[in-house]
């Protein structure tokens, strides 16, 4: 085992010992022997059967065969999620045939990030995962469950799902993906023809004619977001079935794997003499093996918030100096968009998962010795699914890569450290994608401009008013200040300024899409600019050296000059209403810091100052 990765693992199991071992107690205690539904009254399990079918209703009623809860975030609107529409019924009867049932438990809101981009809509987005948890807790909450199924792909929605199912982790869980859509256009041209745009060069026709052939069906967007990360991590975390995540959604293989899912699932349940719940799957290991593959495939950075988050869920406590201890180990394996011109397809066809997994394990970058959905150890993960016969089967998964120009090795990385950065410095703590960072890239010194919202930049940019080296500050984007939007509508003006020979980059208390990367951006600063954050002192002229090689972000500004200047706060009251955003007023003024994983709850049982 790779000495680092053994010593940052050991720091999380000693930080954790007290809230993990609170966790576990509670998991304990929930624990039941046969069916859970058998502490019901008659009239409890009545209602709760009363819609099903006669064979479903006698399965139920006789508590010797597992009833398996379904949470879905289907929708027909975010094409992810779109398959998961004819899930239910192929998992219901791929368990009735089994002798035992399915319900759907609940659905929990599934938004699209690629929808409400630069759109109000989009400051509700980190808002949802953790109602996502909560929306989780409600339909399991009726307790005639005795395993649970999860359909969740996107964005928050994993990380949301996660949450909620390690809330219940006395019930074993697997997760379902719906794969991705076939390739479209190439990721290159799209940005090309966005940044077009920005200038005026294409009409907006143009650009919908080239998103459209982007983004064209049913499936995952192909781009390495967060997405395709969050598939990733479901993988290095032992919750998905093997080398199953980018296989296309709506084909015969995809079909088998989802009924396999659920055979697997029943193999899980206390009924079945092997009982796993997913809180015994899920421990520290798990989560460095998760780091460790974002960082190995260069990973969307809002993983930096949502691995904090489900990790606190399990009573797990990590930071980013933990992120960036074992980016510096963990080489860059992957060439996918932002940080290549290949995507999810071209990564799966040049052996996917198995090649990333195999590397690691060779070289003792992962711990194998971790419990998985379908066995011990992470090498259960070097595997294939393939149809013969209309069989599913997995066979040995390729070791090394198909196509080096995607996929490499350990023995000859694309970078000798992974894909994300911390940055420090007397503005606070940030982090950064370096990945798609060309050498030039990594430090700059310049001027601060200042704005207050994403909207102000694009009008500087259209203005013809950045024409000059700078360092944007983008501020009042935090959690607290408007649900910290991702500002990835920043990247096109940015990219045509980067691009006529400029110096810029970015610093904000927002995110940026797991798509950005090719403009030097330090994002989820911690503190936040309305939690008493430097970046509310930063004032437009100041200079800003930004060094992502030493992970330095330093204002130059005397200190006696920084502790004179009184923060005046801008108006935000826009931020408060419409879309919906009057009702998360409350989640505003608790959400926690982005380094704690931005989140309203607190399930160690730690009081918040």
């Amino acid at each position: 085992m790779n000495e680092t990765i053994q010593k940052v693992t050991e720091q999380i199991i000693e930080r954790s010992a007290k809230s993990r071992a609170v966790y576990l107690n509670r998991i304990s205690k929930a624990k039941g022997h046969g069916v859970n539904r058998n502490k019901l009254g008659c009239s409890n399990l009545a209602h709760a059967m009363a819609p099903m079918e006669e064979n479903e209703k006698t399965s139920l009623a006789g508590m010797q065969s597992p009833n398996i809860a379904i949470v879905t975030a289907y929708n027909d609107m975010l094409s992810a999620h779109e398959p998961y529409k004819l899930y239910p019924t192929l998992i219901k009867r791929t368990l009735m045939d089994l002798g035992a049932t399915a319900q759907v438990a609940g659905g929990v809101p599934a938004m699209c990030d690629g929808v409400t981009q630069s759109q109000p809509g989009m400051e509700l987005s980190l808002f949802s995962r953790d109602n996502i948890a909560m929306g989780t807790a409600i339909g399991l909450s009726h307790n005639v469950y005795d395993g649970a199924l999860y359909l969740g792909v996107c964005d928050k929605i994993v990380p949301g799902l996660v949450v909620g199912a390690l809330a219940f982790g006395h019930l074993p869980g697997l997760f379902v993906p719906a794969g991705p859509m076939s390739s479209g256009i190439s990721n290159a041209q799209k940005a090309k023809v966005r940044q077009d745009f920005a200038q005026g060069k294409v009409s907006e026709d143009s650009l919908l004619k080239v998103e459209s052939a982007s983004y064209h069906s049913s499936g995952t967007c192909t781009f390495y977001g967060t997405a395709n990360s969050n598939q990733m991590l479901l993988e290095m975390m032992g919750l998905q079935l093997p080398n199953s995540s980018f296989v296309n959604t709506n084909t015969p293989l995809r079909e088998a794997l989802t009924a396999h899912a659920a055979k697997t699932i029943l193999s899980m349940t206390d009924l079945s003499g092997t009982y796993k719940p997913i809180a015994e799957i899920i421990d520290e290991k798990s989560f460095v093996n998760a780091i460790v593959g974002l960082m190995a495939t260069g990973g969307s950075t809002n993983h930096t918030i949502h691995i904090i988050a489900m990790a606190r869920a399990a009573g797990i406590i990590l930071n980013w100096d933990d992120f960036d201890t074992i980016s510096k180990v963990t080489p860059l394996l992957c060439k996918m968009y932002p940080n290549g011109q290949a995507d999810v397809n071209h990564f799966r066809d040049a052996g996917g998962m198995s090649v990333v997994i195999s590397q690691l394990l060779d070289a003792g970058l992962v711990h194998n010795d971790v419990e998985t959905i379908v066995g011990k150890g992470l090498d259960t993960y070097i595997a294939e699914p393939s149809l013969s016969g209309g069989n599913l089967m997995f066979k040995e998964g390729a070791k090394t890569s198909r196509d080096e120009n995607v996929v490499s090795s350990t023995a000859n990385p694309f970078s000798a450290e992974g894909g994300l950065k911390l940055l420090n410095g007397n503005l606070g703590r940030s982090v950064i994608k370096t990945s798609a960072l060309k050498p030039e890239q990594f430090i700059i010194e310049a001027e601060a401009i200042v704005f207050e919202s994403q909207e102000s930049l694009q009008t500087a940019f259209k203005e013809g008013d950045l024409e000059r080296d700078f360092i944007a500050v983008v501020r009042y984007q935090g959690p607290k200040a408007n649900g910290m939007p991702e500002l990835h509508g920043l990247m096109p003006p940015l990219g045509v300024l980067q691009d006529k020979g400029f110096k810029v980059a970015i610093i904000t208390d927002g995110r940026m899409s797991g798509a950005s990367g090719k403009v030097p951006s330090a994002i989820h600063f911690s503190p936040e600019a309305l939690d008493g954050g430097m970046l509310a002192k930063i004032k437009t002229g100041d200079i800003i050296r930004f060094d992502a090689q030493k992970g330095e972000i330093l204002l130059l500004v005397e200190q006696e000059e920084l502790a004179s200047r009184v923060i005046e706060v801008p108006d935000l009251s826009a931020n408060r209403h419409g879309f919906g955003r009057e009702l998360f007023v409350s989640v505003r003024q608790s959400i926690g810091l982005a380094e704690e994983g931005a989140s309203i709850f607190d399930i160690s049982g730690k009081e918040r100052a």
